[in-house]
């Protein structure tokens, strides 16, 4: 397996603009009506709010009159109250929704997309930070669609319809009030393009944070083992105080911004209250005007500030919509193609190579396969054997086309990997990992994996033959035992064995065993290889073993060495020739029983 690389800060493209939230879009659409619906919800809010200090200003042009007027103004009040919380709490139900369901379907999409993409683009990216990328940043998009954008709106409309009543209460107030708002504009626009650039990196630092905890948590075991506690310890501390200091900068930034734009706007009301006083006592505007004007003013600065705020939001929202759209855009060196054939049915199992050249991509230089040319007939049993590095594994992960071939071509039945749809000519093929995968559910839902419809009577038969049968009823709960994230309660060979239970019951009529038994006890071993001649007798079997004697009774041998086929034939054959087998089984069976 081609080795694992990080991707760095640098390797990522930094965001530019807000405008990257266009990418968006195509999830928000679809929920129109919704966005509709928030919008009417939103314009009524805000009309509503913009009538409150018309209504102020007329309880204080109506102190000493009558009591019964003030009161109708009073009430009237009341309505605008009511009106406004019954709107605003519309507000918030259907942009929070519409933001709970969109990121939603982002995170699904993203997930999607991850889990077909080959494990070439995994050579290039952590999974840790691919998850990140899942939960982070999308958490950033869910305030800004859910909270955010629906704010700024708000107050635009705040902003926009209180300068026009502002204009009609009094134009030379609003002259002096106003002036300032351009010379505020300057700082956002200036102070947010660095505090876009800050927050990208935040991001991306986070997601470097979480790829080096998920990597070294599911490694604890072996990080305990080797004392390298403090050294993982410092390694993740050092990531995440270079977040923090990265956060710091954006949080100083956006602070100064804040401080500039609320002083600017509040100074502005200042000299307003002054002029305003000295009209009142011309008797240029009456004391309700200078009311409803001041409260106008201070809904307009208050609408300025909080655009201030919301525009580092969206900064932060553009860097991590960018970041996920890497994700949705991917490029996947492996594809299917855009007409796929079908494979002839019943599907009999041959596998063909065809001076097949290969490298991995983290590897250009080093060919894993150099010009091979193999054909395992229908129903044979081929395995495969020589020093590691050889090509072995790699040849199992072309004929799952996991990776395609730079030249030469790889088929079954006689028809390339690369003419049909992945998903479709899988289904034909059962593995047996050199490492177990299990997954954190139940022993008989991993065994069942293989085939999601088989009943738990299949499913048990399939556990019997794999040897997994005793072992799995003597659990406490039996078949229904949780075995913990990737298998943590059971035993390397009680993995390896339900691993075994989860190909025989898939039923392909390929069967690739990666290491199948390397990690079985040598009773279990020999039940296992039993079952797995039983279970070949009826498929085609490809086997990848270091033990030659798993592999002895196999109806051909294909001896690899540097990525090339060295020899090939049958285990009395490939001794009596000598060379790279003949040494490998002077040591498995002369040396090694005379070490003994």
């Amino acid at each position: 397996m081609a080795e694992t690389q990080k991707s760095t800060a640098e390797d990522r493209p930094v965001g530019k603009r807000v405008s990257a939230l266009k990418a968006l879009w195509p999830f928000m659409r679809t929920y129109r009506y919704n966005m509709i619906a928030a919008g009417f919800a939103l314009v009524f809010t805000a009309m509503v709010a913009l009538s409150l200090p018309m209504a102020a200003g007329q309880v204080v042009d109506t102190f000493g009159l009558a009591s019964g007027e003030i009161s109708q103004h009073f009430v009237t009040m009341l309505i605008i109250a009511v009106l406004l919380s019954f709107g605003t709490a519309l507000r918030y139900y259907l942009v929070t929704r519409l933001g709970e369901r969109v990121v939603a379907d982002i995170r699904k999409a993203v997930f999607n997309r991850m889990i077909s993409m080959s494990p070439a683009f995994y050579e290039k990216i952590m999974t840790g930070e691919v998850l990140s990328r899942i939960t982070t940043d999308t958490t950033l998009i869910l305030s800004v669609i859910g909270s955010s954008v629906s704010i700024a709106l708000r107050n635009i409309l705040i902003f926009i319809g209180g300068v026009i009543l502002m204009l009609l209460t009094s134009v030379k107030m609003s002259v002096m009030v106003l002036w300032p708002i351009p010379v505020v504009l300057f700082p956002i626009l200036f102070l947010g393009r660095r505090v876009r650039s800050l927050s990208k990196e935040n991001q991306d630092l986070i997601a470097e944070s979480s790829g080096d905890a998920s990597e070294q948590l599911l490694s604890a075991q072996t990080v305990q083992a080797f004392t390298h506690e403090e050294l993982s310890r410092a390694k993740f501390d050092e990531v995440t105080e270079q977040s923090y200091r990265s956060a710091r900068r954006r949080i100083m930034t956006r602070a100064a911004l804040t401080a500039i734009v609320i002083f600017m706007v509040f100074a502005a009301i200042v000299l307003f209250l002054q002029m305003g006083s000295q009209d009142v006592v011309a008797g240029e505007i009456t004391e309700g005007g200078l009311v409803q004007f001041m409260i106008y003013t201070i809904m307009v600065g208050g609408a300025v500030a909080a655009l201030s705020e919301v525009w580092g939001e969206l900064q932060r929202a553009a860097g991590a919509t960018e970041r996920l759209v890497e994700l949705l855009t991917a490029e996947d060196t492996v594809q299917d193609p855009a007409e796929p054939k079908t494979l002839p049915q019943p599907v009999k199992g041959t596998l063909q190579f065809e001076n097949v050249q290969f490298h991995y991509p983290s590897r250009p230089q080093v060919s894993a396969l150099d010009g091979i040319n193999l054909e395992i007939k229908a129903g044979e049993t081929v395995a495969l054997v020589g020093p590691s590095g050889a090509g072995k594994s790699t040849i199992i992960q072309m004929v799952q086309r996991f990776y395609d071939p730079q030249s030469g071509a790889v088929k079954i039945d006689g028809m390339d990997l690369r003419e049909l749809l992945r998903s479709e000519f899988r289904q034909h093929i059962a593995l047996v990992p050199q490492d177990p995968v299990i997954f954190a559910d139940t022993a008989r839902e991993n065994i069942r994996f293989g085939r999601p419809t088989a009943t738990d009577a299949e499913v048990e038969e399939a556990a019997k033959a794999a040897a997994a049968y005793d072992f799995l009823k003597a659990l406490p709960d039996g078949f229904e035992s949780y075995v913990g994230e990737r298998g943590v309660m059971l035993s390397g060979g009680q993995k390896q064995r339900i691993a075994i239970a989860r190909a025989i019951l898939r039923d392909a009529p390929i069967l690739l065993l990666d290491e199948a038994t390397s990690a079985l006890d040598a009773e279990s071993e020999y039940a296992v290889q039993r079952a797995v001649e039983e279970l070949a007798r009826t498929r085609t079997t490809l086997i990848v073993a270091h033990r030659l004697a798993t592999v002895k009774k196999a109806d051909r041998i294909i001896v690899l060495e540097d990525g090339k086929i060295a020899a090939q034939g049958t285990h009395d054959a490939l001794v009596a020739q000598g060379g790279l087998y003949a040494r490998l089984a002077r040591l498995q069976f002369t040396e090694g029983v005379a070490a003994e």
